[in-house]
């Protein structure tokens, strides 16, 4: 860019944050107390925000950084960082977008670098699996490390290590850890029983984010009637481990192979969870899994749109959620191969006992495949005993997968 256009630009920007700060919209950002209190007091180095599933950790975290330190001084660096680029896409980049657009504040974006700039500040987001990125990028105020259980010792170490800037607006440059308690084994783990100086410490849960939906509540509430250690994680943020994992029969892989003998979709519908459509492609004996869509709030309008802007051709087989056949319907009418899966009495066994036969390559962007994979498990009874069903949490691309490898069964099953 001309350095006269570059000029103009900036002057443009801080005219908008000037009428930004006018309109006072600072007052009218709702937040959730406990977060905010929190981060406007902390001082620490290293700052552990961790708990249960939908305790608004992240949407908090991210408002206050444009909030409090973007949009209130210039000159700030910052890195969000999780462990691989797909996954900082997914998460981080669209959460900063979405609340940029929601509020209207001006600022420009590089969606090659995956960087924004606001009020003379610059946003990088970054992946730890890219260390010469990483070493590129000096002077940084404040590093966000978002799912920190990804990381290792190591990481932690490095991520300590580039936080080095200058212009600090609390006098020092600050760390910030989000995470889900899901593995007792990890280095975090310490730190949040045995705090130190330079460490402070919130734990948060559902309860605590004033904007959590009743549906997803319900859903976090039933846990405790399904399995103790999902409870213990994602209702009440304590530091368990899932064990009886389903699938183990599966690597990640960077893409899908150039070669491939057939492709088919599963799809599984969903509103306030995630509506997940996911690729289940076969070449020679193996079998390879791509996420094409999984995203909460999607209308049946909001789907057709993002089917057709996937490339997917009309001819290929998509299996859907029996449960919704209106859903199945209107993507039919719209062109679509798309029709149900055939459900019932031991459908789920049998299903997850055919993907268990494959070996399975998830591609490295699949990033909430690979997270419900992680987790996905035989539920246990109080008494400790491994029931022959899933937990019915966190499964939505399961399900999916499941549906397409269910089809090439040929079987019909009778509920």
């Amino acid at each position: 860019m001309h350095p006269l256009a570059k000029i103009k630009m900036l002057d443009r920007i801080n005219e908008q944050i000037k009428q930004f700060e006018s309109k006072q919209l600072f007052s009218k950002v709702e937040r959730n107390d406990k977060h905010y209190q929190f981060l406007l007091s902390t001082k620490a180095r290293k700052n552990i925000l961790f708990g249960s599933a939908g305790s608004g950790k992240s949407w908090s975290l991210a408002q206050y950084l444009i909030f409090d330190l973007a949009l209130k001084n210039k000159g700030l660096r910052f890195l969000i960082i999780r462990k691989t680029r797909p996954a900082i896409k997914k998460s981080c980049w669209l959460l900063f977008n979405d609340i940029l657009s929601q509020y209207s504040i001006p600022y420009e974006t590089n969606k090659t670098d995956l960087s924004i700039e606001i009020n003379n500040n610059t946003f990088f987001f970054c992946s730890i699996d890219d260390p010469e990125k990483l070493k590129s990028i000096e002077r940084i105020n404040y590093i966000w490390s978002e799912e920190s259980t990804e990381l290792n010792i190591n990481d932690f170490m490095q991520l300590n290590l580039r936080c080095r800037g200058k212009n600090s607006t609390k006098g020092q440059n600050q760390l910030f850890f989000t995470f889900n308690p899901i593995d007792e084994t990890s280095f975090l783990k310490p730190l949040t029983e045995n705090i130190n100086s330079d460490v402070a410490v919130l734990h948060t849960t559902y309860n605590d984010n004033r904007f959590l939906d009743q549906d997803y509540i319900d859903t976090l509430e039933g846990l405790i009637g399904q399995d103790e250690a999902y409870y213990k994680i994602y209702a009440l943020g304590q530091w368990a481990s899932p064990e009886h994992i389903i699938y183990t029969n599966w690597d990640i892989v960077d893409s899908l192979p150039e070669k491939i003998d057939s492709i088919e979709y599963g799809l599984d519908f969903g509103y306030n969870n995630p509506t997940a459509l996911i690729a289940v492609a076969e070449s020679d004996q193996d079998c390879y899994i791509d996420e094409v869509i999984y995203q909460t709030r999607l209308t049946n309008s909001d789907l057709i749109a993002m089917l057709e802007n996937s490339g997917i051709e009309k001819v290929s087989n998509i299996v859907a959620d029996s449960a919704e056949p209106q859903r199945i319907e209107e993507i039919y009418q719209a062109g679509y191969n798309i029709f149900p899966v055939s459900k019932g009495k031991d459908s789920v066994r049998v299903g997850i006992d055919t993907v268990k036969r494959k070996r399975l390559h998830i591609t490295k962007q699949s990033v909430n495949v690979i997270k419900e994979l992680r987790g996905y498990k035989w539920r246990q009874d109080k008494n400790g005993n491994i029931l022959e069903e899933p937990v019915k949490f966190l499964d939505h691309a399961m399900d999916s997968i499941r549906y397409v490898f269910l089809r090439n069964t040929g079987q019909v099953f009778i509920a």
